[in-house]
């Protein structure tokens, strides 16, 4: 689909320019979504730092931009807060005594030179065969990705029947600088990075995207939803936006 050229407009704020799918405004780049049947407008910053709008078809160029003006101040908080997120962590050696993260504990890494399985946890800490450490990202990534199906599905079976959601499927994998998503067709998916974190936190991360069954934005009815089943939701978010960098550097 061809995208219309941005037009320059200024309504006493800052200088903008807008098309019908972007918007332009304070050094800061919207993609626009709109929707014959949505009745406000909503501003995202995703993980990644990408911005997007969500308004009603019929909200002209200037009202949007006027909304936008109002929380500029936000967003820039917002997307300063993203790009701490994106800050990789030091790159981890496959090296005796490394630590490696499981459910927010951090595990001494031990080279053995008998051993069976490319890697195992034994005794509070891993164990990585001599004889593989060339693949040892692969081996980490595949160990922790089975690791987190059977955790995340054991937490989605017992979560969605207390928040009345229906899900088809529980999938692991990389998914870029997202936690997870819930898609509409109920299947619900976590990154692999997500079993690194604490217990707690990884719960709020499946509370999060199941209360996304009933509600696809961040509205207040959302943020009810988690807190009727998370009532103490507010820390574990705002230790994850902290401290979610931890799980970088594999």
């Amino acid at each position: 689909m061809s995208k219309l050229p941005m037009t320059p407009i200024r309504t006493g704020g800052k200088a903008s320019r807008v098309s019908e799918y972007r918007l332009e405004i304070d050094g800061l780049a919207f993609d626009v979504h709109r929707s014959d049947r949505r009745k406000t407008m909503q501003i995202t910053v995703e993980r990644s730092g990408d911005l997007s709008i969500v308004a009603p078809s019929t909200v002209p160029p200037e009202q949007l931009i006027s909304f936008v003006e109002e929380k500029l101040i936000w967003v820039h908080t917002k997307v300063e807060e993203k790009a701490r997120l994106q800050q990789r962590g030091p790159e981890k050696e496959f090296v005796e005594g490394e630590g490696f993260l499981y459910l927010g504990r951090s595990h001494r890494l031990r080279l053995v030179d008998n051993q069976l399985v490319d890697l195992s946890l034994k005794n509070g800490r891993f164990c990585l065969r001599r004889s593989s450490i060339h693949r040892g990202r692969d081996i980490f990534v595949s160990w922790y990705t089975r690791r987190a199906q059977q955790w995340f599905e054991k937490q989605v079976a017992e979560l969605s029947n207390r928040m009345g959601v229906t899900v088809q499927d529980v999938n692991v994998q990389d998914l870029g600088f997202r936690w997870g998503s819930f898609g509409s067709d109920g299947r619900v998916s976590f990154h692999w990075k997500a079993i690194l974190l604490p217990p707690r936190i990884a719960q709020y991360v499946v509370v999060h995207e199941l209360a996304h069954a009933h509600y696809p934005d961040h509205s207040a009815n959302f943020w009810i939803k988690v807190e009727q089943h998370l009532p103490d939701w507010r820390w574990r978010k705002t230790w994850l936006a902290e401290n979610g960098i931890q799980v970088e550097g594999l």
